[in-house]
């Protein structure tokens, strides 16, 4: 009968399904509530799902990046801002702009053109002594690409990889640099200086493992690897993912791909130099032991191969992964000025900026710029001098002067020669003395930059697509000396005037019914108005209004005509203008 009744209980369940979790969680609740009342209580574990690779798409790259630009037109951007490395900038151009240009074609391709053909990415090894300008180079092309950025020091790097992490935060750092969209990261460029110090070293004997360990954890993310977002040694990441669990409810499993992230890497490499020797010596080319100096080493380092690299300290599989070398050569004192004297660099304007907090306007004399650039020369630390020398020179008057009521200040070689003075024929003298030299070198200044866009003037037109006619360059030069801008914002901002300008003719006519056009020398007039002489543009159009609605509209009844061009003297003598109109109109009828 027990028997009967077991199995009668069995068919039941079965008949009646398993329950429900939920339910059974319910009913034991039920019961702890009866028995102990509120105090004892049921919690369900948290249970993860586990975690699931996200799947590889066999879909062919996105066009995410909206990447034209040529070789040269790289060149020309960078030319407005770094001084010298001609070839460096060449070579960076090229390869650069090929790689990007090649992800956008196989976007485009009808066919798989990627699996026919392989994926070799062209790496980049730049070389060259400290402050001519490597970093800043890649940092400029970054921003000009508009492509996310990721900069490391190879120094931080261990045996285990970044401190505190691992060589792939580098790749994570794109994604943050993206907002966190790993489509965009995807084709970033990752920036590794310092390279040269995770060379093994020579006079060590066996593996020096603490540098090569380093190599070779870049090697996969160099090439073709997918880099897991979630880090174990990072409470960011992990936070993330725990976020993302709690409103998607889904725990996919995160990689960012570098098959297309580009890698460029920097060092000095001062050591290159002898070794490039005894191999040139060895081959009997004669071009060894008689060149020391400087320059003469920049020279050799235009022959280097990948045997001098494996002899430096680098395994032959980390050099192979870097096909492409760019060599940057040393500044002289010269190529120092030439940067201070570039309307672009970030030297002088930062400086301009520093004064500018405190209401000071500051204008360099050529003399001074001279003075630093030797100055930083002798110091052997390229453009990084400069930005030193400056400081010194400068920083009594930075000190001092924002706490006087001094608002223009005229740095000439005085700063150098004899500041404690200088400083205090500039506090017991502020008036005239101050004035006509400070109005020299702004007069200085506006003629330099002219000069200078004259000499560039079909590149820029080309570039910024504006005539830059002769006022138009004269507006320019005041637009500099009045505002804290490289040439190109400068550029930029005059083309947004002038097409401004060209909106009010259809300003006029939406409002008049009268179609105006205004010649170059009438357009050229009004942007100076509105740049030099601060008139604005609701002010310009109420005048524009008053000066020719009436007479225009007039000639219109009378003749039917509804086209007039207008003149530079026709805004400035607008009466003239319309009554000399009139009358030319009579005659004809």
């Amino acid at each position: 009968m027990e028997e009967k009744n077991k199995k009668k209980e069995k068919n039941k369940i079965l008949n009646e399904g398993i329950p429900d979790p939920k339910q059974i969680e319910k009913e034991i609740g039920d019961f702890l509530a009866k028995k102990f009342g509120g105090t004892v209580k049921v919690v369900s574990p948290v249970v993860l799902p586990r975690e699931v690779p996200a799947e590889k798409s066999k879909k062919k790259p996105e066009n995410i990046i909206d990447f034209d630009l040529t070789p040269e037109e790289l060149i020309f951007y960078l030319d407005q801002y770094i001084v010298k490395q001609d070839d460096a900038k060449a070579v960076l151009s090229t390869k650069i702009c090929t790689h990007f240009n090649r992800i956008k074609r196989l976007g485009e391709a009808t066919v798989e053109m990627d699996d026919m053909v392989g994926s070799i990415k062209n790496n980049v090894l730049m070389i060259g002594p400290t402050g001519v300008g490597k970093t800043y180079m890649i940092k400029l092309i970054a921003k000009k690409i508009g492509v996310p950025f990721a900069k490391g020091d190879a120094t931080k790097f261990s045996e285990t990889g970044y401190v505190g992490g691992d060589v792939e935060d580098l790749v994570r750092d794109l994604v943050r640099d993206a907002d966190d969209d790993i489509g965009i990261a995807q084709y970033g460029i990752v920036y590794i200086d310092e390279i040269d110090k995770i060379a093994s070293s020579r006079n060590l004997v066996g593996a020096d493992i603490s540098r090569t360990g380093v190599q070779r954890a870049l090697l996969k993310p160099m090439e073709d690897t997918d880099v897991e977002m979630k880090a174990q040694h990072d409470p960011i990441s992990m936070i993330q993912e725990i976020e993302r669990y709690r409103k998607t409810g889904k725990r996919e499993k995160r990689t960012v791909n570098t098959k297309n992230i580009l890698f460029i890497m920097s060092g000095a490499f001062s050591e290159i130099p002898e070794i490039i020797t005894r191999r040139l010596t060895k081959q009997n080319i004669g071009f060894g032991a008689q060149l020391k100096n400087a320059e003469e080493d920049t020279k050799k380092l235009k022959h280097v191969k990948s045997e001098d690299l494996i002899e430096f300290g680098f395994e032959s599989e980390f050099i192979g992964r870097l096909p492409v070398i760019a060599v940057f050569e040393r500044l002289s004192e010269n190529d120092l000025y030439e940067i201070l004297k570039n309307p672009s660099n970030p030297i002088l304007l930062g400086k301009r900026l520093d004064f500018s907090a405190y209401g000071i306007d500051i204008k360099f004399h050529d003399d001074l710029l001279g003075a630093l650039a030797c100055r930083a020369f002798e110091e052997n630390t390229g453009a990084r001098g400069l930005v030193s020398a400056m400081e010194k020179a400068l920083l009594l008057f930075e000190k001092r002067l924002p706490s006087t009521d001094i608002k223009i200040f005229p740095a000439t070689t005085l700063v150098i020669d004899s500041p404690e003075a200088y400083m205090e024929k500039i506090l017991s003298s502020p008036g005239s003395d101050q004035e006509s030299v400070y109005k020299q070198l702004v007069i200085n200044e506006k003629e330099f930059i002219k000069k200078y866009l004259i000499s560039r003037k079909t590149t820029f037109s080309n570039k910024y697509n504006i005539a830059l006619t002769a006022p138009q360059i004269d507006i320019a030069a005041e637009y500099y000396s009045r505002n804290i801008m490289d040439i190109g914002t400068v550029l930029k901002k005059i083309k947004a005037y002038y097409d401004e300008v060209k909106k009010i003719e259809l300003f006029f006519f939406n409002m008049h019914d009268i179609n105006i056009i205004f010649e170059d020398d009438a357009v050229d007039y009004i942007m100076e108005q509105f740049i030099v002489y601060s008139i604005k543009l609701e002010d310009f159009c109420k005048d524009l209004t008053q000066n020719f609605e009436h007479g225009l509209k007039l000639i219109r009844e009378r003749t039917g005509r509804n086209r007039f061009f207008i003149t530079k003297n026709a805004l400035i003598v607008p009466d003239d203008y319309i009554s000399n109109l009139i009358k030319k109109e009579l005659k004809k009828n």
